[in-house]
């Protein structure tokens, strides 16, 4: 179970918000291995429960800048891959 850890780096978004995207997280490294999978299916969940457009950045080695609505912004490790997720748009 380790391997799920969720470890918060950043965020703005409610604490409430945030418990239902980690656990969405951590359901997706559960199901798929691949990174552009993982993301899409954190992304499809997203956009079905909280309206579009979400945007998800899902790896290990990667630098971002990103504009995003308020209180709709979280980057977050699930064991050891970097997940970035924000609403814009």
């Amino acid at each position: 179970m380790d391997d799920f850890k969720v470890t918060v780096k950043n965020i703005d978004m409610a604490d409430a918000r945030r418990d239902t995207i980690t656990a969405l997280a951590v359901k997706a490294f559960e199901e798929f291995k691949l990174e552009k999978d993982i993301a899409s299916a954190i992304k499809r969940e997203c956009d079905k429960q909280f309206g579009p457009t979400w945007h998800v950045i899902v790896g290990r080695n990667f630098g971002s800048f990103v504009t995003h609505e308020v209180g709709q912004f979280i980057y977050f490790y699930v064991g050891y891959m970097a997940v970035l997720l924000f609403k814009s748009g």
